[in-house]
C-alpha cells in the first residue's frame, strides 16, 4: 500500500467519524473502526513479488 493510499484512508476514517459525530449511529462508529483495522492491516502486509 502506498503512502497516498494510507493517507487517504485515514481521512475516510474521519469522514466516518464525523458522520458518527451527526447521526449518533453506532453504526458509523464501528464501521469506521473497522475500517481503520482493515486499513492498518493492509499496510502492514508487505507482498514482494519479484523475489524469489
Amino acid at each position: 500500500m502506498g503512502a497516498l493510499a494510507f493517507f487517504a484512508g485515514l481521512v475516510l476514517f474521519v469522514m466516518g467519524l464525523g458522520k458518527w459525530q451527526e447521526t449518533g449511529s453506532p453504526l458509523w462508529l464501528w464501521g469506521s473502526f473497522g475500517f481503520l483495522l482493515l486499513l492498518i492491516v493492509f499496510s502492514l502486509i508487505r507482498t514482494d513479488k519479484g523475489k524469489g
